[in-house]
């Protein structure tokens, strides 16, 4: 889909695949968009010289050069505006001659451009570039692969505006089939300027799902430098490779694989506890989800005060259940007399309905 001015690839000795693009201005071209861009300026530039040719060869008016040219351009065979001299002649034959490759191969550009879809194609792409400007506080998730589409479905469940950001052509099929119209970009999330087009300005949140690891290193590093105040989550393969993300600008670096076995072993140890976190954790079959409320979420008068005084419990029916500490540290079920401070939270869980109550609460 897209055509870059030089393109190389290499695998070093520990078989990982570094790619380097040059691009031209700082752009990327598509290549049937060029094809057509060459062809109008070659119609425009035979268009000035037939024009400028007739009117300094014959004296024809503008108008008279202008009908000439399109005439001669087309072969259609009209009549000439006015008896052309020898020079006329001469400069109409060879003008002729030097239209007709133009005049076929612009042609072929345009009924291309249109039969292929390219048309369509770009007028989508432009449509979706749009709907992404218009994006607020939003996640980027970089990926689609199996994390990446778990985690585009958890957003669709929970109304969370995100975009897509994938290089994959089968992965992009997959996007475009959706009947829920996702948003996505066509390109590489290590790139400073995809992840601009993605609105990492105005995201509240990245998630780097890619499926290696040096990917991932890269994509959290641009976001960070990007945008200081985002909240990234990366996904890693290996515990190594924790540390770089997290030296990178992650806020926290998800194992999936370290997290399924722990699961599993959690099933044989604590099966009840861990099924009904399962339940909770599931919306499909729940509605009960957990909420984090930072300091800043709360309204000045509640500021300071604590959990009995607010009656976060008897005003929307939510449950507090854990409080973290402005030094990382967390507390579970935390005492009535704990109170709002900078740099805490508190975890909250409630059904839609109460958790609605509670945006309401901090609202007031």
């Amino acid at each position: 889909m897209t055509f870059y001015v030089c393109f190389f690839t290499f695998t070093t000795m520990k078989g990982s695949k570094s790619k380097f693009r040059f691009q031209l201005a700082g752009y990327t071209y598509n290549k049937s968009l060029l094809n057509v861009k060459t062809a109008l300026l070659l119609v425009v530039l035979s268009m000035l010289i037939g024009i400028g040719g007739y009117m300094f060869l014959e004296n024809y008016t503008f108008v008279n050069a202008f009908y000439m040219t399109v005439i001669t351009i087309s072969t259609v065979g009209f009549t000439e505006a006015q008896p052309l001299s020898d020079a006329g002649k001469i400069f109409s034959s060879i003008f002729i001659i030097f239209n007709i490759g133009i005049f076929a191969y612009s042609i072929s550009v345009f009924t291309s451009f249109i039969i292929e879809g390219q048309l369509f194609k770009d007028m989508h792409i432009n449509l979706i570039k749009d709907n992404i400007n218009q994006l607020k506080n939003h996640i980027i998730i970089c990926g689609y692969g199996k994390h990446g589409k778990e985690i585009a479905e958890n957003f669709l469940q929970h109304d969370i505006p995100f975009v897509i950001i994938e290089m994959n052509e089968q992965e992009i099929e997959e996007i475009q089939k959706n009947e829920l119209k996702l948003l996505y970009l066509e390109d590489d999330a290590t790139h400073d300027e995809v992840l601009q087009e993605a609105g990492i300005m105005h995201a509240r949140g990245l998630v780097s799902a890619l499926g290696d690891d040096t990917d991932n290193v890269f994509t959290v590093l641009t976001a960070r430098q990007l945008n200081p105040n985002l909240q990234i989550i990366s996904r890693a393969r290996v515990p190594k490779t924790k540390k770089k993300l997290e030296l990178a600008g992650a806020d926290q670096v998800i194992m999936p694989e370290q997290i399924g076995g722990f699961y599993m072993a959690s099933l044989i140890s604590r099966p009840g506890a861990i099924e009904f976190f399962s339940f909770l954790a599931n919306q499909r079959i729940s509605e009960v989800n957990m909420r984090a409320i930072n300091y800043a979420d709360f309204p000045e008068k509640l500021q300071g005060k604590t959990i009995a005084e607010m009656r976060l419990r008897d005003v929307t029916g939510a449950n507090v259940i854990g409080f973290q500490r402005a030094d990382g540290s967390y507390m579970v079920n935390p005492a009535p007399n704990v109170a709002v401070q900078e740099s805490c939270c508190f975890i909250v869980l409630g059904n839609k309905e109460q958790l609605r109550k509670v945006d309401e609460f901090l609202e007031g």
